[in-house]
């Protein structure tokens, strides 16, 4: 543990590949912080098992498994305080953050998103089905944004965004391999800019 350095949890839902992105770069000197906390909202998250290789600590969060919405928010916010978390990264967590932790760590929460919002956002909008959507549109280029979080899914900030060129023989799967790959560049980059004060925020 460094006392000097910020401290951020990671959320996830699944195999957390862009959590992994994060902890190599902290190990490179890329990213100047220390990956404290991983929260998943589903128990058997391959996620989990990364961090728990890492020695990090993990745990798992349910919105359901409280008597309201208010009372989840009360209580992540407070095991993210006891922890003493600056930052929170999303990296494929499917649920939408409580309003309680969005307010209290209004403009340190950060998402990234597989594809160039506004476009292709909102409820629903995730993993392949975003790969299938762009595909649909034929649009000529897509790519990962990271954005503030706010009260809204994909609402927030675009802080930064990379172009992934559409190939016409394009599945929703060579896509998002393609994309995943600029996630995994991109996510580390922008929350190091965000913890040196590099962005305009609101």
């Amino acid at each position: 543990m460094d006392d000097n350095k910020p401290r951020i949890a990671v959320l996830i839902s699944g195999a957390g590949s862009n959590l992994q992105a994060l902890i190599d770069a902290t190990k490179a000197g890329i990213l100047k912080a220390e990956i404290a906390l991983v929260v998943s909202s589903k128990g058997k998250a391959y996620g989990l098992e990364r961090a728990a290789a890492e020695d990090i600590e993990t745990m798992v969060f349910k919105n359901k498994k409280y008597p309201s919405p208010e009372e989840a928010g009360r209580d992540l916010v407070a095991k993210l305080r006891e922890r003493r978390i600056d930052y929170i990264a999303l990296a494929g967590f499917l649920s939408l953050l409580p309003v309680a932790v969005v307010r209290a760590f209004r403009n340190h929460i950060v998402n990234i998103h597989p594809a160039l919002l506004p476009k292709y956002g909102g409820k629903g909008m995730y993993g392949r089905h975003v790969h299938e959507a762009v595909l649909a549109s034929g649009d000529k280029e897509s790519g990962p944004s990271v954005h503030l979080v706010d009260e809204i899914y994909d609402n927030g900030k675009v802080l930064e965004q990379a172009k992934v060129p559409v190939r016409s023989d394009d599945t929703p799967d060579t896509l998002a391999a393609r994309v995943l790959e600029q996630e995994h560049k991109l996510y580390p980059r922008v929350m190091q800019k965000l913890i040196n004060g590099e962005y305009a925020l609101d």
